[in-house]
C-alpha cells in the first residue's frame, strides 16, 4: 500500500521535530573504556541500573536541567567524563565544567578525563595534548575538539566564569562552592548558558548542611526521582533508607511492606530489577535524582561495611556528619541551634586538673587574648573523642607585659598526675593572635615554642574551612582556625550530653560565655549561609578558648593506645646530668 504525500510529510515533520537520540547509557557502554587504576576492573564501562537512568537523562533533549543528590561511591564523576566523550564525538558543543577549587579542576582532568580518553579507542586523541598544540590554543583546563570546546573552571575564580559561554554546564560538588565577593559562582555559571535555547545544566553534589545545601534546593524544584528496588518476598518497590537496615544478627534489609528480613546476597538482583520513579511527575524539564550508597554494588559499600562505618562514627558529630553526607546522601542538620546554659552547668562533675579522670589521655589548651588578661581553657581528651573541660583560668596582665606570658608558659610547661600512675603535660596549645595589637606579642611568644606545638592562630568564619591549617600568607608563623566548623561541633556535642564533660570547679560565668552564641541562617546574595551570632549582652571568652583548644587537638596526631600504656607503666625520672663548671680560660678559648 502506497503512502499519500500528506502521510510522508507528516512522518518527515515528526522526525525533524523529535529526532531519535541514542540513549547515553548505550553509547557509554559501547565507547568508554576504563583504565587500570581508575576502576577496580579495567575494560569496557558497565553501568549499574542506578547509573543507566541518570546517564539517559544527561542527553535527553526534553530535559534542560538534571540534578543529582548523591552519596560517595555513586559513579557520577565517571558519568560526567563519559558525557564529555559523547559531546566531543556525537554532539559537539561548548562545555563549561565548574568544580570547587583550582586543584579540583586539575585533578579531574589529569586523574579522570585524560585517562578515560586515552583508554577509549574512540576518544583517543580527540582532546589535543597541550604539549603538542603548536597554535597554543589548548591548556590543561581548556581543550578544543572539532565543533566544540571544554573549559574547566574553579568556582573560587568567578572572573573566569564571566569569560566563557557554554551550551552544556557541568557542576560537580556544588555544595563545596563558596560565595565570593562577586556573588554566588553557581549562579554566575548558569548565566553563561542563557544564549543557548537548547542548553543543559547538570548539577551534582554530596549535600553538606541541610539548611544551606544548593543541591538539595535544586532537587526540591525537580521531579524528585528516587531509586526503588523490589522486595524478593512481596515484590513491593521501596527506596532503601538507613532506617530499613537491621544490624543484628547481621546487616540486612527489612522490607517496610511485608517486614521480611532480606539478606545482602539478594542486593545485586534487587538493584538490577530496580527503577527510578518520579515522585513529582508534574514537573517538566527538570529531572532530579536522589541516590545513597545503600544500593551501591561496590564491595566497600556492602551493608556490613556501612554499618561498621556508622558504629565508628556515631559518637562524634563531625564523623557522623561525614557518614550522613557521603553514605546516606543527606544534608546534615545540627541537633541544636543554641545550647542551654543552665542545663549544661547542671552536668558538672567532680574532676579537675588535680583529679584527672582515667579516660583523659591528652591535654590541649586554648587561649583567648584580651587587653588586660589572657583566658585559658585546659581540655582533656579521651580515646572515644570525648572532651573534658578540666580548668578555665584567667591570667591577669597586659599582653605587652612579659610577666603575663611567663605565667602562661608555666601553665603550658606544667605536669599533672594521672590516676594510672604517670603524668600528663600539655600536648598542644592555640593562642589567638587576631589582627589587633596582640599579634606581635602572641607571635613572639609562640614562634620559639612551635616545637612544643604552641601555635599562634587567627580565627576565620565561613563554611567548609578546616579546623586548623597553616596560613598561606607571608606570615607563615600564623595558623588559621575555621571557627564556624568547630563551633558547630561544640554545639552538637553539647546537645549529645556526654560528648563534652565539665569540671565542677568552673563558675557560672564560664557556662554563660560558653553558650554566648547561637547558630542562625542568613541569606547572602540569595543564598542561605550558616552563621554564629552573639546573644546580646553575653561575653564569649570561654567559648573562644574552647574553640582554640579543639583546634589544638585537630592540629596533632597522637597514638592514644600507646599513651594509655605509657601512663600505666611510667618510667622513673633519670638522674640529672653531672654539672660541668667551665673556667673562664676554657670559655675564652672556645670563643664564648
Amino acid at each position: 500500500m502506497k503512502s499519500n504525500p500528506a502521510q510522508i510529510w507528516a512522518r518527515v515533520a515528526e522526525t525533524v521535530a523529535a529526532p531519535k537520540i541514542e540513549p547515553l547509557s548505550a553509547w557509554l557502554e559501547q565507547n568508554i573504556r576504563l583504565p587500570f587504576g581508575l576502576s577496580a576492573e579495567s575494560g569496557p564501562l558497565r553501568l549499574w541500573k542506578t547509573q543507566r537512568g541518570i546517564a539517559d537523562a544527561l542527553n535527553d533533549p526534553s530535559l534542560e536541567r538534571i540534578t543529582l543528590v548523591k552519596s560517595a561511591r555513586s559513579g557520577f564523576t565517571t558519568l560526567l567524563s563519559g558525557l564529555l566523550g559523547y559531546h566531543s564525538l556525537s554532539d559537539p558543543a561548548p562545555i563549561l565544567a565548574v568544580l570547587p577549587t583550582e586543584s579540583d579542576c586539575r585533578d579531574y582532568i589529569v586523574s579522570d578525563v585524560e585517562p578515560i580518553f586515552d583508554a577509549s579507542p574512540a576518544l583517543r586523541g580527540v582532546l589535543l595534548d597541550p604539549a603538542r598544540d603548536e597554535r597554543g590554543r589548548n591548556t590543561i583546563l581548556h581543550r578544543m575538539f572539532p565543533g566544540g570546546s571544554l573549559k574547566v573552571v574553579a568556582a573560587r575564580a568567578p572572573r573566569n566564569l564571566r569569560r566563557h559561554s557554554a551550551r552544556v554546564l557541568l557542576i560537580d560538588e556544588a555544595d563545596a562552592a563558596e560565595l565570593t565577593a562577586e556573588g554566588n559562582p553557581l549562579s554566575l555559571a548558569e548565566k553563561r548558558t542563557l544564549s543557548f535555547p537548547n542548553r543543559k545544566i547538570i548539577t551534582g553534589s554530596t549535600p553538606l548542611l541541610e539548611d544551606t545545601s544548593h543541591v538539595l534546593r535544586l532537587y526540591e524544584q525537580s521531579d524528585q526521582r528516587v531509586f526503588e528496588v523490589p522486595c524478593p518476598d512481596c515484590g513491593a518497590f521501596t527506596e532503601i533508607m538507613w532506617r530499613h537496615i537491621e544490624f543484628e544478627p547481621r546487616p540486612s534489609f527489612r522490607c517496610p511492606n511485608c517486614e521480611a528480613v532480606i539478606d545482602e546476597s539478594h542486593k545485586p538482583a534487587m538493584v538490577e530489577a530496580g527503577a527510578w520513579r518520579a515522585t513529582k511527575p508534574e514537573v517538566q524539564g527538570h529531572a532530579g535524582f536522589r541516590l545513597n550508597a545503600l544500593v551501591s554494588l561496590l564491595p566497600n559499600a556492602s551493608w556490613a561495611k556501612l554499618v561498621a562505618e556508622f558504629l565508628q562514627a556515631k559518637d562524634d558529630s563531625a564523623d557522623l556528619q561525614v557518614f550522613v553526607n557521603t553514605v546516606l546522601g543527606q544534608g546534615w542538620r545540627e541537633q541544636a541551634d543554641e545550647a542551654d546554659e543552665a542545663d549544661i552547668a547542671s552536668r558538672a562533675e567532680s574532676f579537675s586538673l588535680d583529679a584527672i579522670p582515667a579516660q583523659v589521655l591528652a591535654l590541649t589548651v586554648g587561649v583567648d587574648c584580651q587587653d588586660d588578661r589572657l583566658e585559658a581553657s585546659v581540655i582533656g581528651w579521651a580515646k572515644d573523642g570525648a572532651a573534658f573541660v578540666l580548668d578555665h583560668r584567667v591570667i591577669w596582665g597586659s599582653p605587652d607585659d612579659d610577666e603575663t606570658w611567663r605565667e602562661l608558659d608555666e601553665l603550658l610547661r606544667a605536669r599533672w598526675t594521672h590516676p594510672n600512675g604517670g603524668t600528663l603535660k600539655v600536648d598542644a596549645a592555640c593562642i589567638d593572635a587576631g589582627d589587633g595589637g596582640h599579634f606581635d606579642f602572641v607571635c613572639k611568644f609562640a614562634t620559639p615554642r612551635l616545637s612544643r606545638r604552641v601555635f599562634a592562630i587567627k580565627g576565620v568564619a565561613g563554611p567548609g574551612r578546616p579546623s586548623i591549617e597553616r596560613s598561606r600568607s607571608k606570615r607563615r608563623v600564623l595558623h588559621i582556625v575555621g571557627v564556624d566548623s568547630i563551633k558547630a561541633t561544640i554545639i552538637s556535642k553539647l546537645a549529645r550530653g556526654k560528648s563534652i564533660r565539665f569540671s565542677d570547679t568552673l563558675d557560672e560565668a564560664y557556662f554563660a560565655q560558653l553558650t554566648s552564641e547561637r547558630r542562625i541562617v542568613r541569606y547572602n546574595r540569595g543564598r542561605p549561609v550558616v552563621r554564629f551570632e552573639r546573644i546580646p549582652g553575653r561575653r564569649a571568652e570561654s567559648l573562644d578558648a574552647a574553640v582554640y583548644a579543639f583546634a589544638a587537638r585537630a592540629a596533632i596526631k597522637l597514638n592514644l593506645d600507646q599513651r594509655e600504656a605509657d601512663l600505666a607503666s611510667p618510667v622513673p625520672p633519670s638522674a640529672p646530668p653531672p654539672r660541668v663548671v667551665r673556667s673562664r680560660f676554657v670559655q675564652a678559648g672556645r670563643g664564648f
